[in-house]
């Protein structure tokens, strides 16, 4: 038999686009993003702390970039990747349990952490603006 006859009948791969998107997938590809995005953020919040120890011109500047609009923009979403990532972790802690398993209800947890990550990303961002 040559090599290949032997790779004609193999199945190929499926690619993600011929899955239909279900909210758990979503929310798995979401939380990887999310994830990643976080580094990034987490650079930011380190340029601020680097910032704030140099000097008051550093902490002047950096504050003059996340004060315009697209450094609050910014801003707003790490505040919600950061959230949307917790949230997602505390979802997958409850499935490392055995529990929220079923079908219908990781479709719920999927949903619910959307919208709950939105909803209190509003809430922190109402609470900082009205402190500040």
């Amino acid at each position: 038999m040559s090599k290949t006859n032997l790779h004609a009948n193999r199945p190929l791969s499926p690619h993600l686009q011929i899955y239909k998107p279900i909210p758990t997938m979503v929310m798995s590809i979401v939380h990887r993003i999310t994830g990643s995005a976080l580094y990034v953020g987490t650079l930011l919040v380190a340029w601020w702390l680097i910032a704030t120890a140099t000097s008051e011109r550093q902490f002047d500047i950096v504050n003059m970039v996340y004060g315009s609009w697209i450094g609050l923009l910014v801003l707003l979403g790490y505040t919600w990747a950061l959230i949307h990532h917790m949230i997602g972790g505390i979802r997958h802690l409850i499935w490392d349990t055995g529990r929220g398993l079923e079908k219908d209800t990781t479709t719920k947890m999927a949903w619910g952490s959307l919208v709950l990550s939105v909803a209190l990303t509003i809430l922190v961002w109402i609470v900082a603006f009205t402190i500040a």
